[in-house]
């Protein structure tokens, strides 16, 4: 068993080591990246043959957290790993995107590369070092891979960068930002952070490449150790007719032009597209390769579409919808359009359309998060659906997918930023995507902000989103940066730069790009363009609406919290929960208690005032003290020979003695109450020793002309502390 590593020394008191030969040697390439206690597997393993008819790359991402790690057992039923998690899905989708752009276009072998947390230190944030770790898998095999790349988490601690910040520095950390890339280049840029301006934002980006570099070289001198690289397997993967490129390219380069010329809706242009095809392949209909020429000729034609649209763009800043380069699509916007909704707003530029809501929970409605590294609950959550009618396709609807859950993942990470750290309730936002051609993540930001001040949510600020794209030529030097890119600009374009923020800074990123000679004069100019075009976005929803709802609407709940002290979160509760459940069910709110550094924090929370009010006071009258000379109305609980028991606040009760009863004598209890019959008493006295309560009703009545009080007799049975009676000597002594 031969085993190599090498070391990384970032500066930051962490030591990254690289292992490989120990484990997983049957996978096409495998290591352990190891920081502290912390530990990730990763490996590789890619076909030699690519499955018939498959055009792409069939690459799969899978990270996943091992609950052994961390000394946990899963909470499922099962008590084993499920599916991944929300959270690790992010993860694979920060990988994938970095990665996929490095293999070759013809290569079409499924490929599935797996990254496992099998150790875990807590302090130490272990997808910093899964794309390090995927990589350095990928350069030990001989998977053809123009790596290596690496990833960094970058945080910002009192205005100064932090390469891989531990847990407990990301506690003061503004800014959370992953960046990942080339020893030459970045291709991926995904974050949230406070309000930061462009250049603060830009010299982050560089301090991370600088952190890459380090990553890069280090497993470069790896495979250096093992003799240097394997040599790149050998592959054929597509079946390729130079000629017929060359005559598609010659005939149809131009007429693609002319439909890019025009400006058209996504449909009209699409269907001129397919024409300019169909005319073209219908020359090979008797042909007996017939189906092959025309799968090449669909490949090739999506070059002319290629060349002709980023012809257009650079030689006359003209685009294929007619705006300008720094033009914004037109916005209509609408709150309030649901009615039965807590909150809902309606976001339309172009041809892409949001329909977001807003529900508010209560804190029994927080999601659970139940992952080896992400335990507790979440407040906030915002859910993307994009279903297939938004672009005209028919196909099943299996479900959120990776896509789904990193585009509602950037819009959370923009929306949250705004939310007041005491915000009462849990928050839900669903964005339904109905239309879509282009940015429809933005368009949830959007209609999301929009939405939230809608149901009275105080966010600090409105926010919005604004995608940037890049056409370039590296021959000519020639680029463009274009605002508000539609799906075709997305997907023949350069860059899909997304950026979240208010008037005052970004609080959200995600920036994907696909050229070689990464230049930073380039990434300022589109920071540049994308503030103006967030300022102009922001200035169209301020036309509907400018900030929240200072009244509620009528149908959603109210919630009212009451901290207490820690020794009455048991009374409120009651013995097996009978109290809480008593208010619930009476009143009809839903009530809820924690104890929070040593309160106990109550919550209430109804759409129903008279029923918010009468649990509000119940909980009240549980934590208040009885004060003597205050009058109660009560409720006899119980009654005896001698008088009857009077609760007079949750869970107190007092005696009301026989003789406290009225100032005309009254000999016996028959008849005179019956429990669960409400009456008025003055509290006389509280034990100091016992806490008893001492009641009268007497003493809230007129008294009699000539009324003299009797004289209290002491009791027979009772003697002084010492335990002497009124025999005389000590009642022990007597009972001998």
């Amino acid at each position: 068993m031969s085993i190599y590593k090498q070391e990384i020394d970032l500066g930051n008191g962490q030591i990254i080591e690289i292992e490989t030969g120990k484990l997983a040697r049957q996978a096409h390439g495998s290591c352990v990246v190891k920081v502290g206690k912390t530990m990730l597997l990763a490996t590789v393993v890619s076909n030699h043959e690519a499955r018939e008819g498959v055009d792409f790359l069939p690459m799969s991402v899978d990270y996943q957290e091992k609950f052994a790690a961390v000394g946990r057992i899963p909470g499922s039923f099962h008590r084993r790993e499920a599916r991944l998690t929300d959270y690790e899905i992010l993860i694979c989708r920060l990988i994938d995107r970095c990665l996929r752009p490095l293999f070759p276009s013809d290569y079409h072998a499924e490929t599935q590369i797996m990254i496992s947390l099998i150790s875990s230190d807590e302090n130490i944030l272990p997808d910093a070092y899964a794309g390090l770790a995927a990589s350095a898998a990928l350069v030990l095999s001989d998977i053809p891979f123009a790596g290596p790349i690496s990833e960094a988490r970058i945080g910002r601690i009192n205005g100064e960068f932090v390469a891989n910040p531990t847990a407990e520095q990301m506690e003061e950390s503004d800014f959370d930002m992953m960046v990942g890339g080339t020893e030459k280049d970045l291709n991926m840029v995904e974050g949230e952070m406070d309000e930061c301006s462009e250049a603060d934002f830009l010299e982050a980006l560089k301090f991370g490449h600088e952190i890459i570099k380090k990553q890069c070289q280090a497993q470069i001198a790896l495979v250096d150790q093992m003799g240097g690289r394997k040599p790149a397997r050998e592959y054929n993967h597509e079946e390729n007719d130079e000629d017929l490129r060359q005559r598609v390219l010659n005939e149809l380069t131009d007429k693609c032009a002319e439909v890019c010329k025009t400006p058209k809706a996504k449909k009209e242009r699409g269907e001129a597209f397919g024409l300019i095809l169909e005319e073209f392949v219908a020359q090979f209909e008797e042909d007996e390769d017939a189906s092959l020429k025309k799968s090449l000729s669909k490949k090739y034609f999506k070059e002319a579409q290629y060349n002709a649209m980023r012809g257009l763009v650079l030689d006359t800043g003209v685009r294929l919808d007619g705006r300008s380069t720094t033009q914004v699509r037109p916005i209509s916007t609408e709150v309030d359009y649901l009615p039965a909704a807590h909150g809902s707003a309606v976001f339309t530029r172009g041809e892409t359309q949001a329909l977001c809501t807003v529900t508010l929970g209560s804190k029994m409605d927080a999601q659970l998060l139940d992952a080896p590294m992400v335990y507790g609950h979440s407040r906030f959550m915002l859910h993307y659906n994009f279903p297939a009618f938004s672009v005209g396709e028919a196909r099943p609807n299996r479900g959120p997918g990776r896509r789904e859950v990193g585009h509602g993942a950037l819009a959370a990470r923009g929306l949250k930023k705004m939310l007041s750290d005491e915000e009462a309730y849990v928050i839900r936002i669903v964005s339904d995507v109905l239309e879509s051609n282009g940015s429809s993540s933005m368009a949830t930001v959007c209609g999301g902000s929009m939405a939230l001040m809608d149901a009275g949510i105080a966010i600090k600020k409105p926010v919005g989103g604004i995608a940037m794209g890049l056409i370039s030529d590296s021959e000519t030097g020639k680029h463009v940066v274009l605002t508000d890119i539609l799906g075709d600009e997305d997907h023949l374009g350069d860059m899909d730069f997304k950026v979240v923020g208010t008037t005052d800074g970004i609080t959200a990123c995600q920036m994907d790009i696909k050229i070689d000679g990464l230049q930073w004069s380039l990434v300022e100019e589109a920071l540049a363009q994308a503030r103006d075009g967030r300022l102009h976005v922001l200035g169209e929803m301020a036309k509907t609406i400018t900030t929240h709802n200072t009244d509620l609407k009528a149908h959603t709940p109210r919630i009212e919290k009451v901290i207490v002290d820690k020794d009455y979160i048991g009374a409120i509760i009651g013995p097996g929960g009978k109290v809480i459940q008593e208010i619930q069910a009476k009143t009809g709110a839903t009530i809820s208690i924690e104890e929070i550094d040593g309160k106990g924090h109550v919550e209430i929370m109804s759409n129903d005032g008279p029923a918010m009010e009468a649990a509000l006071e119940t909980i009240k009258n549980i934590i208040t003290e009885p004060e003597v000379g205050e009058t109660y109305t009560g409720k006899v609980k119980n009654i005896m020979d001698f008088g009857a028991f009077v609760e007079i606040l949750p869970g107190k009760e007092g005696l009301l003695h026989i003789s406290e009863i009225s100032y005309e004598r009254v000999e016996k209890m028959d008849g005179v109450f019956e429990e669960g019959q409400e009456v008025t008493v003055k509290l006389l006295e509280v034990d100091k020793r016992s806490g008893k309560l001492r009641l009268s009703m007497k003493a809230l009545m007129e008294k009699p002309e000539g009324w003299v009080e009797p004289e209290r007799k002491p009791r027979p049975d009772r003697g002084d502390r010492k335990g002497n009676d009124r025999r005389g000597g000590n009642r022990r002594d007597n009972r001998r």
